[in-house]
């Protein structure tokens, strides 16, 4: 039987959008005070909302510990090994 993740692991996915729609509704609002167009406003939080979700999502990847990918027990040598070079 599979072990469970734990609790923090289950919850990193909702903290991650939580923080991007904190970002979202913080550049909404400062759209709004500057332009006071609701329709504007709602069109930049959206786009930094996604923005920075996209983001966050691409600095985890990066950021993955190597014995954590699935490739981490491969060599970048161990191709010619197998081929006898």
């Amino acid at each position: 039987m599979s072990q469970k993740p734990a609790m923090r692991a289950r919850l990193r996915p909702v903290e991650l959008v939580g923080a991007s729609a904190i970002i979202g509704v913080f550049v909404g609002a400062v759209v709004l005070m500057g332009t006071r167009e609701i329709v504007v406003a709602l069109e930049w939080a959206g786009v930094a909302f996604v923005v920075a979700l996209v983001v966050t999502a691409m600095l985890l990847l990066a950021a993955t510990p190597k014995d954590e990918r699935p490739d981490a027990d491969r060599r970048p040598d161990d191709d010619e090994e197998s081929r006898g070079h």
